[in-house]
């Protein structure tokens, strides 16, 4: 899936439960001190409006959030990959499982959280991704950039809050049905009420399901199937004084299959079933109450626990996680400096029956501290730093440096960064193909990144442009490197993966019309794992671009036309060729608003692109990683159109 951008904007809250919802448009966030409007920022906890906060962070408003939900009502992948510079990225062509990758670096340094709690793990599994409904999200936070500063080891390359969507002061609900050309379904829920006292509740429920499709008749499937259900109830207080809390509970089963069909076989003769049963059982709590004359307690906690039954082919693997998190700070102001002092605890476990030499069991302590002046005019500095006193690593400092000069429409951020990352062995390749034939190795170092960025802004009028430069190193990177014909081990890098690129955005708004066009450049390279010297990493496009035209109507409709390019990337064991054709999508979605019933039709990649119309799915035989695939460098699923009806209950 090509990187793409609709609507980015500069933020609302990352890492609170309790961040405030947008009146707003995401798209108009940075010119919110242009029209008048003022977004206050919760993401770093400063309570600072969104146009004085040095840190960048990109968010997603619930008007995009309603758009993607007519073209992926079952997961979040589209939403977040339409933000500049992430990419959602296939890691499993057999099951579709994908992680996300920010600005070039790899997925498993991404965090992410929902209302600032570790809900989906530590490190979220590639296949949560697809297992996270949008539905009852009020809007979606990026972060991009070594974050361990403020979210621990797991943030090394970046964050995405997904907050979740308050009650209004009437009960409200929510119905969609969708179905798409692929037999593919979609039924989502929500419903809202408040409930007097300052406490109000929401659930989320849903269920998707897809059938296998095998598109180009060879036997292995370039869709798989599956089945999915999922529950979400939450409980939020509304106290005096901006006090406040959540309380929230997730349940989540999915069975997903993939690889050969009935009667076909891989090309060592036998049938290959790739196939994955999932639960998921979260819960999570936050809080904050004013202190009279102090500041402001934080607490968050929760507790997530999760389970898998793997099969590949003929080996079976059931496997549990479970991650417990903790944390208490206290925050307050002092002039125009803002400070935050802090404590928290993670634990992760993980646990195989079939290969228990992988087990794990890792603990970090941290304190962290931060603060944030204006120290002139136009001029704010912010500083963070947390200690971690990992049980695997030891004591990791991870800082962080930004600062912020607005002089008229014009702003200017710079944000510098180190973070650090625990390895562990469930990296892309062996949580796509298993762990029997991982030969397990000595101890890992941790991943140590330095990352940094600057960001040059304009907005007057009706007019956006924003142009980034970042870099990051990344020193001990984990590698996958090859044993023999069919066993691999993990291995730190012996030098540094280095990334340097550019974002550009820009915005035009008519009346009723949204215009926004992206281009993204991306030049990484990393020690060859099996080779002297250097490489391109694999499945990164050095350019990726892309326009989007919208006109949107409140109560009408909408009407939205797309393009997007995705450039050359290097490949990796692939037989067929080393770097990835060049390729154009074009989409076309639309929504008429009768009422409270809303009709809606969408069409993705109209074009057709597909991987298997250049190459073939299948390797002639299989790699020593233990896929029976060439990695996904191009959409698998070809053209597809959705269509369905949305019909809205009570409300305002």
């Amino acid at each position: 899936m090509p990187p793409r951008s609709l609507r980015s904007a500069l933020l609302s809250g990352a890492c609170i439960a309790a961040a405030l919802p947008l009146a707003s448009q995401a798209q108009e966030a940075e010119s919110g001190k242009e029209q008048g409007e003022e977004i206050v920022v919760e993401a770093t906890r400063s309570g600072r409006r969104v146009q004085d906060e040095p840190i960048r962070v990109e968010v997603i408003g619930r008007e995009e959030i309603e758009e993607k939900l007519l073209m992926t009502p079952g997961n979040i992948a589209m939403l977040v990959s339409e933000t500049p510079g992430v990419r959602v990225q296939v890691t499993s062509p057999a099951l579709g499982a994908s992680n996300i990758r920010m600005q070039g670096l790899k997925g498993r340094y991404t965090r992410i959280l929902a209302d600032g709690l570790p809900l989906y793990g530590g490190q979220a599994p590639s296949i949560g991704l697809l297992q996270i409904p949008p539905t009852d999200l009020g809007q979606v936070e990026v972060i991009k950039g070594a974050a361990s500063a403020l979210y621990g080891p797991s943030a090394l390359g970046g964050v995405i809050n997904l907050v979740s969507r308050r009650p209004g002061d009437a009960p409200e609900g929510e119905l969609l049905v969708n179905a798409t050309s692929r037999d593919g379904q979609d039924v989502t829920g929500y419903a809202a009420a408040p409930l007097g006292g300052g406490f109000g509740a929401s659930l989320t429920g849903g269920y998707d399901r897809q059938t296998r499709q095998d598109l180009d008749g060879d036997g292995w499937a370039d869709m798989p199937g599956y089945s999915r259900w999922s529950a979400r109830p939450r409980l939020f207080w509304q106290g005096a004084g901006d006090a406040r809390a959540l309380l929230t509970f997730g349940a989540m089963g999915e069975t997903r299959t993939g690889g050969t069909l009935p009667g076909s076989s891989a090309p060592d003769g036998r049938p290959f079933v790739q196939a994955l049963r999932s639960e998921r059982y979260d819960l999570g709590l936050t809080t904050r109450a004013p202190i009279a004359g102090i500041g402001t307690l934080h607490l968050r906690a929760s507790g997530v626990a999760q389970s898998h039954r793997h099969r590949f082919g003929d080996t079976v693997e059931p496997d549990r996680h479970r991650t417990g998190f903790v944390e208490a700070a206290l925050g307050g102001d002092a002039g125009s400096t803002s400070w935050l002092v802090g404590a928290a605890y993670q634990a992760d476990g993980y646990r195989n029956r079939a290969f228990p030499a992988f087990d794990f069991d890792q603990g970090a302590p941290a304190l962290f501290v931060q603060g944030e002046s204006r120290v002139a005019e136009a001029l704010t500095l912010a500083a963070s730093a947390r200690w971690d006193a990992h049980s695997d690593q030891g004591s990791r400092i991870s800082p962080r440096l930004s600062a912020l000069y607005r002089p008229g429409p014009w702003t200017i951020r710079a944000s510098f960064g180190r973070g650090f990352h625990a390895p562990t062995v469930l990296v892309e390749e062996v949580e796509a193909n298993g762990l029997s034939r991982v030969r397990p190795g000595g101890t890992l170092a941790a991943e140590v990144a330095d990352t940094g960025s600057i960001d040059l802004g304009y907005a007057r009028g009706p007019i956006e442009a924003t142009v980034s430069l970042f870099a990051s190193s990344i020193d001990h990177a984990v590698q996958l490197r090859t044993v023999d014909a069919d066993r691999v081990t993990l291995v730190n890098a012996s030098g540094a993966t280095r990334t340097r690129g550019a974002e550009l955005l820009l915005r035009y708004r008519w009346q009723d019309f949204t215009l926004t066009g992206s281009y993204v450049h991306i030049d990484t390279t990393e020690p060859d794992p099996d080779a002297p010297g250097r490489r391109r990493v694999p499945l990164t496009p050095r350019d990726a671009a892309g326009l989007v035209g919208m006109w949107e109507r409140h109560g009408r409709g909408r009407i939205g036309v797309e393009a997007y390019y995705t450039g050359p990337q290097a490949l990796d064991g692939n037989p067929y060729r080393s770097r990835g054709r060049p390729y154009v999508e074009l989409g076309l979605m639309g929504e008429l608003v009768l009422g409270k019933v809303g009709l809606f039709v969408n069409a993705e990649n109209l074009l057709d692109v597909r991987q298997t119309r250049w190459d073939p799915l299948l390797l002639p035989q299989r790699a020593p990683v233990g896929s029976w695939t060439v990695d996904a460098w191009a959409p698998s699923d070809g053209r597809v159109i959705n269509g369905g009806v949305r019909l809205r209950f009570g409300g305002d």
